[in-house]
């Protein structure tokens, strides 16, 4: 059996050193091969005899470089000293054909029982493994970057939504982009619409505060070369002048100031309109910018100048809403010895112009109308329709001695069939007794907040009554609904306050807790001038998600004012001053242009 098994067991082992999928060899204990299988033959390019004998640390071994690494070096010698396996990639051997194969090995002594016979070395060409690594590599240092670039327009994007306005979001902008991309940078407008000259609005240096001011402020024109649509790179001879690349002393004033050694100017821009430049710097050690990095900047130019595009274009609309609101909020009548004041507040943010009336106005019959309404809607379409339904209810009151029900269907019917307005809420109110009261009010409302009665010793009470559906709503959907009518006696010296629910909604809690408030508020100014009654309420509240108007009612002590004249006596008008600041609540002087208080008849 011995005599049969040797020979069969050394060609198996034979087949299993040519075969196996890794280069082989075998080196004797001076570390000369004695043997090579076909596949480290074919990863050195050399044939067996020219291997067979050779010693392999002279024949092979080199460094990156190509040079012979000291025996004392070689950690595969080390191997046949130390008996001890090793394994590595950082070795180099030298092809038949003089160049270099990168390997990953190992080394293992051949140990028997008198000692040990050289040693196996095992290796591959590496040569794949390390450009897949560097591959790899490349391929995560190129999403590194895209992420990085991904997340500086992220964070750009989020300025053009946090609702600042441009002065705001540009200074904010400069911050970030020198936290990200740059050591300074700053940003010059153009003369257009409200900015009559060219002016560098924000400017932004670490370290440099004081320099970086004082370069802020109004600019000579410009050339217009430098808002061609496209990024303009500029290395250190540019920004110092000595090329004619940069043509503008203002910039030059940048780089004289701040310093740099390259730097990327790019336009803000839409297709209409270029609205000015920003200029973004580096120093020190940095590196200089790539043309990729030009190409985002451009890119975020471009994404500013269509925000601020936007955002002009929605003040516009703002303007034109407000203004109309404004010049529809005529003054008030004046009706004897009952007091009205109002107020009209736009909301904070433009995109929350909207439908938001009050009106009162003497009837045919003598009677006061009194009115308050909101249009749904937060645009100039909203403030359109507010207009076209405000008219539309004066016309339909103006002459009629019916009930405010009535007043109201026909206003729904009106809507639906001759006029593209959507749903609104409304309360409408006559106000009727003789002088010196009791007066009573009768009144209809069409989905709006209650009325809210304040009385001379602070009691409150929402009126309830009248409610029914929204303007709107009952004729397009043929759904026969109709509007009660409700009464209610006024007290004497009590005080009537119709108003929007941009007074008591907000997005930070339930309308309830908003109508809490109002009542809270209102009783605790029962006995303040009406005027200063308006004011403190806005004052105290501050209500700024939405439009707010307000129409206040002062009742006038019990028996003033009697037989002095019929209810019926023509109204008349007090003068219109000039129209306040947008947005501008609370004081008498800011709201004059949206109230007017009566003087005894």
């Amino acid at each position: 059996m011995k005599d049969i098994g040797w020979p069969l067991e050394t060609g198996l082992l034979r087949a299993v050193f040519d075969s196996v999928g890794a280069g082989m060899l075998i080196v004797d204990t001076t570390g000369r091969i004695t043997a090579s299988n076909p596949f480290a033959q074919h990863i050195l390019d050399r044939p067996e005899e020219q291997l067979l004998g050779s010693d392999a640390h002279d024949l092979l071994h080199r460094d990156e470089e190509g040079n012979k690494v000291p025996r004392r070096s070689c950690p595969i010698m080390v191997t046949l000293d130390s008996g001890l396996p090793a394994e590595g990639s950082g070795e180099c051997y030298l092809r038949g054909d003089g160049t270099l194969v990168p390997i990953i090995w190992a080394a293992t002594p051949l140990q028997h029982a008198e000692g040990r016979d050289g040693a196996v070395i095992v290796f591959h060409d590496f040569r794949a493994h390390r450009d897949a690594t560097e591959q790899t590599a490349a391929y995560l240092a190129a999403l590194e970057e895209l992420t990085a670039r991904l997340s500086i327009v992220a964070e750009v994007s989020m300025l053009f939504i946090a609702k600042l306005d441009i002065s705001e979001m540009l200074d904010k902008l400069v911050r970030l982009l020198v936290h990200t991309l740059g050591d300074w940078a700053a940003i010059d407008l153009l003369p257009t619409g409200e900015i009559q000259e060219a002016r560098r609005v924000a400017v932004y240096a670490p370290g440099a505060h004081d320099a970086a001011e004082s370069l802020k402020g109004p600019l000579p024109p410009l050339p217009r070369a430098l808002y061609n649509m496209r990024p303009l790179l500029l290395n250190a001879k540019d920004m110092a002048g000595e090329t004619n690349k940069l043509r503008s002393r203002p910039h030059q004033r940048l780089f004289d100031h701040l310093g740099g050694h390259t730097a990327v100017m790019v336009p803000l821009y839409t297709r209409r309109q270029v609205f000015g430049l920003l200029t973004v710097a580096r120093t020190g050690q940095r590196a200089a910018y790539t043309d990729a990095e030009a190409l985002m900047l451009g890119d975020i130019g471009r994404r500013v100048g269509l925000m601020m595009e936007s955002t002009r274009l929605f003040e516009e609309q703002r303007d034109i809403a407000e203004t109309m609101q404004r010049q529809l909020l005529t003054p008030l009548p004046q009706a004897g010895h009952l007091r009205f004041a109002a107020r009209y507040q736009p909301a904070q943010k433009a995109s929350e112009v909207g439908g938001d009336w009050y009106d009162a106005f003497r009837l045919a019959d003598g009677v006061m109308a009194m009115v308050i309404g909101d249009v749904v809607g937060h645009d100039l379409h909203a403030a359109a329709h507010m207009a076209e339904v405000r008219n539309m209810l004066r016309a339909l009151a103006w002459d009629r001695r019916e009930p405010p029900s009535l007043i109201m269907q026909r206003l729904d019917e009106a809507m639906t069939n001759t006029s593209d307005a959507p749903m609104a809420t409304v309360v409408f109110a006559r106000l009727e007794g003789p002088e010196g009261g009791p007066w009573e009010l009768r009144w209809v409302n069409a989905g709006h907040p209650p009325p809210l009665l304040v009385t001379a010793d602070g009691r409150t009470r929402y009126l309830e009554g009248g409610h029914g559906p929204l303007l709107g709503m009952s004729a397009t959907l043929h759904l026969g609904l109709d509007w009660p009518d409700a009464r209610e006696v006024l007290p004497a010296h009590s005080t009537l306050l119709f108003y929007t629910d941009g007074l008591v909604e907000s997005r930070g809690h339930p309308i309830d807790t908003g109508l809490d408030t109002l009542r809270r508020h209102a009783a605790d100014l029962a006995h303040a001038d009406i005027e200063d009654f308006c004011d403190e309420l806005l004052s105290r509240i501050e209500p700024s998600g939405d439009d707010v108007a307000l129409l206040a009612l002062r009742v006038p002590e019990a028996g003033v004012g009697a037989g002095e004249g019929a209810t019926s006596a023509p109204p008349q008008h007090a003068h219109s001053p000039a129209a306040p600041e947008r947005g501008a609540p609370g004081s008498r002087a800011q709201n004059a242009a949206v109230r007017d208080t009566s003087e005894p008849a």
